[in-house]
């Protein structure tokens, strides 16, 4: 696709990051060097390069180009612990590392060897000096549905990230949805989350293939986004809850023109009811997607917010290529019903390989109906309500158990934000020897506020239910979160159970 684009427009920009841009010409030419390079390195196809850097125009050909070798990108994040990098770059089997000043902080000796410096700060070889020179051209491949794309670690939220092989067949289910987005020659994406993560690459990926223009930010910054989409005229972005709320929190929003929006986007994370109902309503131009899915694939939930303002606490009704299932604890399937609440299941043509060298952890993430259909299992616990729209309850694995009882910190925190102290919240189980476990609450206070912790949780024991008490609420500066905006309540937990992380 990208040829094709070349040798119709070579003169017209596709790629641009704050300091480099590529137009199609050019990124065709490049994708042939980073091939031919590849290939001379004595990678196959099926073979795997890894990259930990911030995103960038380079970032963006690298990924391409290593394609049209058939060649695997595991593209690491640079948030990550040194240990976690070390695992995750022995478990991609990774035959070339490419790096930036981001990563430097987490490298080990052992890597000394493999090393290619995206960006002349990072050690190892120099971009240019391992890059063939100008016209060379690799041997031609031709991917198969099968053959493996990508490999996307998971964020690691609950322990060890795992390694989640996508096909070329997955990644082209992606990209023909994106026809339905409004993706063409005329569009332009502003890109502003990071290449490693599915999130960017589900909107990456449909925008050049279709003949777009992609401007990337190396680094989120509210206002730079807001001046970089208005100059720009953007048509696209995929963006976070996160991003949503300081977008809109930015003091001179309302400055900027943003009526060229076709499409925005928003999925990784639960987007509030409220939040969406903002955006609607402040930032009017384009249509508003909600996607709920997983990395892993398996089937997905569309809400065309913009559509459905009555729905706006749902996730949406599943896309009409997924098949949408709950089961209960045994593995069962349940029955349809608004009263039916289950762990979510899916099935549609973008699912994954498997989990890379983890066939154990595969299996467990799969789940087979009567006739044999593969589903993938969210872990997500969820009901289905009388229009079909999926409304989510909370993740299995954050359901916290006490006293025999199920409680959903989801129903906890959105209690909890009606009080008028509380700016952002948080409710995670920990160990109880009463009761198993017991809920706790961490509260960003809203600015000014001179409410308690105590305060706020009285208020909002006196109104809970026997089973959904709090024993305890922490105020806290910040909740802690991925680069995708997801919230660590790993990392919560952990500072309940070691007060002195908590601040006062």
């Amino acid at each position: 696709m990208v040829r094709e684009h070349a040798r119709e427009r070579p003169d017209t920009e596709v790629l641009r990051d704050d300091a480099s841009a590529l137009n199609w010409a050019e990124l065709d030419a490049l994708m042939d060097r980073i091939a031919a390079s590849l290939q001379r390195d004595g990678l196959r196809p099926g073979d795997v390069l890894a990259i930990c850097a911030a995103p960038s125009v380079r970032y963006g050909a690298l990924y391409l180009g290593a394609l049209r070798a058939g060649v695997v990108v595991a593209p690491l994040a640079p948030s990550v612990t040194p240990e976690q990098l070390v695992s995750m770059q022995g478990d991609a089997q990774a035959r070339r590392f490419f790096i930036d000043a981001m990563a430097v902080p987490l490298l080990a000796a052992s890597h000394a060897g493999s090393l290619v410096s995206l960006d002349g700060q990072a050690p190892g070889q120099a971009w240019d000096d391992w890059l063939a020179p100008q016209g060379r051209g690799p041997q031609p491949f031709t991917a198969t549905p099968e053959h493996p794309f990508n490999i996307i670690y998971s964020s690691g939220t609950t322990g060890t990230p795992k390694g989640i092989v996508q096909s070329h067949g997955m990644r082209w289910s992606h990209l023909l949805r994106g026809l339905d987005h409004g993706y063409g020659p005329d569009s332009l994406a502003v890109i502003s989350t990071p290449l490693y993560s599915n999130t960017t690459l589900v909107s990456f990926f449909p925008a050049v293939g279709w003949g777009g223009r992609v401007r990337i930010l190396p680094k989120f910054d509210a206002l730079r986004f807001l001046e970089i989409a208005s100059s720009l005229r953007a048509t696209h972005a995929m963006l976070v809850p996160v991003q949503y709320q300081r977008i809109l929190a930015q003091p001179q929003f309302g400055a900027f023109d943003l009526s060229s929006f076709r499409a925005k986007f928003c999925t990784s994370a639960p987007f509030r009811a409220d939040h969406k109902a903002e955006v609607l309503a402040r930032w009017p131009a384009g249509a508003l997607y909600e996607f709920y899915g997983m990395t892993e694939g398996g089937g997905s939930c569309i809400l065309l917010a913009h559509e459905h303002p009555d729905k706006l606490h749902t996730v949406g009704r599943p896309a009409a290529t997924s098949d949408i299932r709950l089961i209960d604890e045994a593995g069962q399937e349940l029955a349809p019903g608004p009263d039916t609440v289950g762990e979510v299941v899916g099935h549609s043509p973008g699912m994954m390989t498997g989990y890379h060298h983890q066939p154990e952890k595969t299996r467990e993430a799969e789940w087979f109906d009567a006739t044999g259909k593969r589903f993938i299992r969210t872990g997500d616990v969820g009901r289905f309500d009388e229009d079909g729209f999926l409304i989510l309850m909370d993740r299995r694995k954050d359901m916290i158990i006490t006293g025999g009882f199920n409680v959903y910190p989801s129903d906890l925190e959105a209690e909890l934000r009606k009080h008028p102290a509380v700016a952002d919240v948080a409710v995670t189980g920990v160990p109880s020897e009463a009761w198993g476990e017991t809920p706790v609450a961490f509260v960003c206070p809203q600015p000014g506020s001179t409410d308690t912790p105590e305060q706020i949780m009285a208020w909002y024991n006196g109104r809970a239910g026997k089973t959904q008490r709090l024993s305890a609420l922490h105020f806290i500066d910040e909740l802690p979160r991925s680069a995708i905006g997801k919230v660590l309540k790993r990392e919560l937990r952990e500072r309940h159970l070691q007060p002195s992380t908590l601040s006062a």
